[in-house]
């Protein structure tokens, strides 16, 4: 029956392959093929057959075409309204799926499709043909029971269906529970999908189980393995006259960490010197790689993190408290080891000569961004609590300004968006929500960092030697397209140069609408359009930079691509790259560390935002019947959103709005 079948398929796929061959319905091709009527099914399923495997195509007109033969494969991201996307690697665009050609698919899972259509200028739409592998073993949700069943609601607004579970794999949970629940059957063949819960994470209006719930959903590790923290243990000891053998001695530079109030791992300081009309900028870093030996159970574990997460009422460190907060942080007046990025800055702001050295320092003092603003804007008390360093903190003011004007000049964009600080009272509760802006201190430490990441990048790919970089590639021609429609409509004329858009004719638009009434609208819509910068081992520039070349060097405590990069600095000035062939090791294993810590941050992005929308909420649940003003951040085909000046951001559905101004009309009518 099965050869009949197939050999019926060759048959009917050969004829519709045929040049001669118009696109038919169903009907047309079953009486050009006079098939019989009781053998109609046959045919549909046929017909359904070739369909599946991407041969053929159904116009929306519901005609049989010859399909796209190329079986592509990529990563499914399900819509919370009912279709999805996916992404192919090495495309820029993503395929839309729609919700009658997923074919069971789930979030996470890497699928094959085949593209239906390809408009000019359009996003391409496809059909899912074969699920590969899947994404999502476990997911977190909330349980509802019922009388021989219950089922999970996912959390994540991405997985589409409930969860149904069987009384006797409940594990005693009870409707209220968070809880994880691992899939046992994915809901093949129009059933829904079945799981077993693994885990009661506690009642949904128990203190810390919404951000519990968060990290559970993003599998986001959240204890150390014993032998990883026994290791850490060990190596976390006092520096030594032995450790500082054959390292530059810069204990005796004024330095500085400056950070916020609240940090415990401060991986970066400070110092700057005159040398005649030329800055001598140093950018100390912690020397994690001395206590985090490659292929050991830190690094490894290290690796599988790829950053720290951090989540509005904890911090998931990369790396052991011990080393982070301890041996590693550049605590004030503590011998630390050090890989130092030495720049000599000439006062138009580039760097003349450089050095990448091993050092040992001693921070003189630990300062805040809060300190540092209060001494440049001259306050008497801080100026006198801080003389020593009043002269260098000015200094860095006036270099960081240069630093800050030459990239502006080369098109650096800055999309000056304030973060936001949430503060939370002891049982996690959001008390307060306010925007946190940057200040003078802030942008310096911000200047200083992003030019010992050029320095080092630099000279690691003029030099062409293995490396991870940091890269943002130029945004899609189509999306730039759009934008500069949009602008247009709104009465802002930006032209472009060339072919593809610049970042100076990006930052252009940026300064062109500022102090217009939608400048925030404007300002996240052009956001949108950039895409999304990533780890590679190719050199290929940061285009929001405007940088040519750019790496990530300056956080080794949190993140694993810096630990990389230390790592192979430290074999180069010691001679072993060549040497001992750590060229050819690191040229294997490169790519899959750009990768790992590319999916890493997507990741941690992810759960950041969550838990920060999440607490949002929960603070404005306090505030109900409240009035506010805000401005229109977004527009869409369902309603308006609203940004309030704590950084709080709504929806307000277009039948909401109808209601007020109505009421308005009404209200005007009346007097």
């Amino acid at each position: 029956m099965d050869e009949l079948f197939e050999k019926r398929k060759k048959i009917i796929y050969e004829f519709i392959c045929d040049e001669f061959y118009v696109p038919m319905k169903l009907k047309e091709l079953s009486m050009l093929l006079q098939v019989p009527k009781d053998q109609k099914g046959e045919l549909k399923a046929v017909m359904d057959s070739l369909e599946k495997e991407g041969k053929v195509h159904v116009t929306q007109k519901g005609k049989y075409i010859k399909g796209e033969a190329k079986q592509l494969r990529g990563m499914f991201q399900a819509n919370a309204r009912g279709f999805g996307f996916v992404t192919v690697e090495g495309e820029s665009e993503d395929i839309f799926i729609s919700e009658d050609d997923m074919n069971g698919a789930m979030q996470g899972d890497e699928v094959e499709v085949v593209i239906t259509k390809a408009p000019e200028g359009m996003r391409r739409e496809g059909k899912i043909t074969k699920i590969v592998q899947r994404g999502t073993k476990r997911i977190v949700g909330y349980y509802q029971s019922r009388k021989n069943f219950g089922f999970v609601v996912p959390d994540n607004e991405r997985f589409l269906q409930d969860i149904f579970v069987p009384a006797e794999r409940s594990k005693g949970a009870v409707t209220g529970h968070k809880v994880v629940v691992e899939l046992t059957s994915y809901g093949e063949n129009g059933k829904k999908p079945e799981g077993k819960i693994v885990e009661i994470l506690g009642h949904v209006t128990d203190p810390g189980v919404d951000i519990l719930s968060i990290v559970k959903g993003y599998d986001l590790p959240t204890e150390f393995p014993e032998k990883v923290l026994n290791q850490a243990e060990r190596v976390a000891k006092a520096v030594t006259t032995a450790d500082m053998a054959g390292r530059k001695d810069v204990r005796s530079w004024q330095t500085v960490t400056i950070d916020g109030e609240d940090a415990k791992d401060l991986d970066d300081a400070v110092s700057l010197t005159m040398k005649d009309e030329n800055y001598q900028l140093g950018v100390h870093i912690a020397d994690v790689t001395n206590y985090v030996q490659e292929k050991s159970a830190l690094d490894r574990e290290a690796l599988k993190r790829g950053t720290s997460v951090y989540l509005a009422d904890r911090v998931i460190p990369m790396l052991p408290h011990v080393l982070s907060n301890g041996i590693c942080s550049l605590n004030a007046g503590e011998d630390r080891l050090a890989l130092s990025c030495i720049m000599t800055v000439s006062p138009k702001g580039e760097v003349i000569d450089h050095q990448i050295a091993e050092t040992v320092i001693r921070v003189d003092k630990r300062m805040s961004y809060t300190g540092v603003s209060k001494v440049l804007a001259e306050e008497p008390e801080a100026l006198e609590e801080d003389k020593d360093f009043v002269p260098m903190i000015q200094k860095m003011q006036e270099l960081s300004t240069i630093l800050r004007e030459r990239r502006g000049k080369r098109g650096s964009i800055d999309f000056d968006f304030p973060e936001t600080k949430i503060e939370l009272d002891e049982k996690g509760k959001p008390i307060n929500i306010k925007p946190y802006e940057r200040n003078s201190a802030t942008k310096i430490i911000e200047d200083f960092m992003l030019l010992a990441n050029e320095t080092v990048a630099q000279e690691y790919c003029t030099g062409d030697y293995p490396f991870v970089y940091r890269t943002h590639e130029n945004p899609d021609p189509e999306k730039i397209e759009s934008l500069l429609m949009l602008l247009h409509n709104e009465g802002v004329n930006i032209q472009k140069s060339g072919q593809e858009i610049t970042p100076g004719e990006i930052q252009e638009i940026l300064e062109s609408i500022e102090g217009m009434p939608n400048e925030a609208q404007i300002s996240r819509l052009t956001l949108r359009t950039m895409k999304q910068a990533k780890y590679t081992t190719e050199c290929s520039g940061h285009f929001g930079l405007a940088a040519k070349y750019y790496c990530h060097f300056t956080s080794p405590i949190r993140r694993y691509p810096d630990l990389q990069i230390h790592r192979i600095i430290h074999d180069r000035l010691r001679g072993r790259l060549v040497r001992e062939g750590r060229t050819e090791h690191y040229k294997e294993i490169l790519d899959e560390v750009a990768r790992q810590s590319s999916v890493c941050e997507r990741r941690a992005d992810e759960a950041e935002r969550e838990s920060d929308k999440l607490k949002k909420a929960e603070y404005m649940s306090y505030h109900l019947g409240e009035e506010y003003e805000g401005i229109i951040s977004g527009v869409t085909g369902w309603g308006l959103y609203v940004e309030l000046p704590n950084t709080v951001e709504g929806l307000i559905h277009y039948e909401m709005t109808i209601m007020y101004l109505t009421r308005m009309h009404m209200n005007c009518g009346a007097t």
